[in-house]
């Protein structure tokens, strides 16, 4: 089996080095930019990928025009901050190889299943409608694993058959849906999310901008208390003491705090686009 690696990018010349590195074994490496005012589109170049610059059309739409470009019998779709772990290579390998290259290797058929259902795999690799495999996703902040509060596994359907996966059209939070039955690996994914606090409130700040617009889509609107105030602190207390949040040190204690910060930015911003003009 063959893969196709696909990213979409913009302005991503500091994390793009490091992600197409840990796919540099992969059949086919496709990018999308969006116009790109930075050295990504020479960075992708350099690793072999092919580019194309496309205008942005949204997150959803633009991965979906990188998966329609993919050649190859598998696609693992990344973000451009994300990087394959050495574990999660050699899983991925596993997958595409099939049971045959067990039988290859010396290793019976029926022992290299029974040890890859002990690594966490769902299914055995025999199985033809297996369409995709979740993956679990470690997000790092300011440098730190964040195990605890909801952000890890934080698995995401990233491997599939070509033409079995499409990413949903949402303004943010695109999630790729699977047409079949899906499995799930075990070696981690690795979210180098935000390395600094500035980025994390910029991020934050734009994708509460895009979650309001969302929920204006979905017919809400108007001030409420609950959800500019109680949804907050509600959301701190559950992540970071019921979930165990505490356990990342000062770093889970900030992630916390600025991520219920957002949850009312998200709704006080629906407020404010729902308002008639004066």
């Amino acid at each position: 089996m063959t893969l196709s690696v696909v990213i979409i990018t913009f302005n991503e010349e500091h994390n793009l080095p490091r992600t197409l590195e840990s796919v540099k074994w992969a059949d086919e490496i496709v990018v999308v930019d969006s116009g790109s005012t930075d050295r990504t589109v020479e960075i992708a170049k350099s690793f072999g990928a092919k580019v194309w610059v496309e205008r942005w059309k949204g997150f959803a739409a633009q991965k979906n025009s990188a998966l329609e470009k993919a050649k190859c019998d598998w696609i693992l779709s990344l973000d451009a901050d994300e990087e394959v772990s050495e574990e999660l290579v050699n899983e991925t390998r596993w997958v595409l190889s099939g049971m045959e290259e067990w039988s290859k290797n010396g290793m019976p058929v029926e022992a290299g299943r029974n040890e890859l259902r002990d690594r966490g795999l769902k299914y055995g690799f025999d199985e033809d409608n297996l369409n995709g495999y979740f993956i679990p996703r470690r997000n790092m902040f300011l440098s730190r694993f964040i195990r605890h509060g909801g952000f890890y596994p934080d698995a995401k359907l990233r491997l599939f058959r070509r033409g079995a996966a499409k990413f949903e059209a949402r303004l943010v939070h695109e999630d790729a849906q699977l047409n079949g039955r899906p499995g799930t690996l075990t070696a981690d994914l690795i979210h180098h999310a935000y390395p600094t606090l500035s980025g994390y409130i910029e991020h934050m700040n734009r994708y509460s901008s895009l979650g309001a617009e969302m929920a204006k889509q979905k017919g809400k609107s108007g001030f409420s208390f609950i959800n500019i105030v109680l949804r907050p602190i509600f959301t701190f207390a559950y992540n970071y003491f019921f979930r165990l949040g505490f356990l990342d040190g000062r770093e889970g204690l900030l992630l916390h705090l600025y991520h219920s910060a957002y949850v009312s930015w998200k709704y006080a911003k629906l407020w404010e686009i729902t308002q008639k003009p004066r």
